[in-house]
């Protein structure tokens, strides 16, 4: 099994349309894709709106996407040819309390494909990406955790920089893709993910245990 995980500094830098490009573009890797959401006093992490994000009986939920006309992210997903898609959504700094029945689902895949940053307190993905943009001046704390563990950057190719004390220090030797959305994947990024994948084809998975 194959782990790949694509993450972002920020909300709506594209993060989505990158996984579900790479999931077009490598039907052959039967993915399940997983989608991670962390909310907060019944609002949601991504924007601070109201949403469903929160589960009414306890901290963590699992659902499995069966609807494919793409009006969600995870529906995104099984529409570029994920063979399942999960989404996760846990209370801000919970996710460790879903990760075990998490794990056991992951365990039935071929490959996995996760969207998030905060998933690699308790995974080593066989590659992670990570996703920025320039323009979008936020910049995750989780993104900057673990922005040294990425394999490769792939960049907004914008004017100018709205990043204020942000150091790209720790991916200076990565290899850069820049995408001028649309479209949000180009052939050399999916070349260089499919040499990961190909390469760990019928590997263990490798989780870790931790804490947030």
């Amino acid at each position: 099994m194959a782990i790949v995980v694509i993450g972002g500094h920020s909300r709506s830098v594209g993060k989505t349309s990158v996984m579900a490009g790479l999931i077009a573009a490598l039907r052959e890797f039967d993915w399940m894709a997983v989608k991670i959401t962390q909310y907060g006093h019944g609002v949601c992490s991504a924007d601070g709106a109201a949403c469903d994000c929160a589960t009414d009986d306890h901290s963590w939920a699992i659902s499995e996407e069966k609807d494919r006309r793409g009006e969600s992210d995870t529906s995104r997903f099984l529409v570029a040819g994920a063979a399942r898609a999960l989404w996760v959504r846990t209370e801000q700094g919970r996710l460790a309390e879903a990760m075990p029945a998490l794990r056991k689902r992951l365990e039935q895949s071929r490959n996995v494909m996760v969207e998030s940053n905060s998933v690699l307190r308790f995974m080593r993905p066989d590659l992670y990406l990570t996703v920025l943009d320039p323009g979008t001046e936020d910049f995750k704390k989780s993104a900057q955790e673990f922005l040294d563990r990425a394999g490769a950057v792939i960049l907004h190719d914008v004017r100018g920089s709205a990043w204020q004390g942000v150091s790209l220090k720790p991916v200076a030797e990565r290899p850069v893709f820049r995408i001028a959305p649309p479209p949000y994947v180009t052939a050399e990024i999916v070349e260089f993910v499919r040499s990961y994948v190909t390469s760990k084809a019928g590997s263990s998975p490798s989780f870790q245990l931790g804490s947030e």
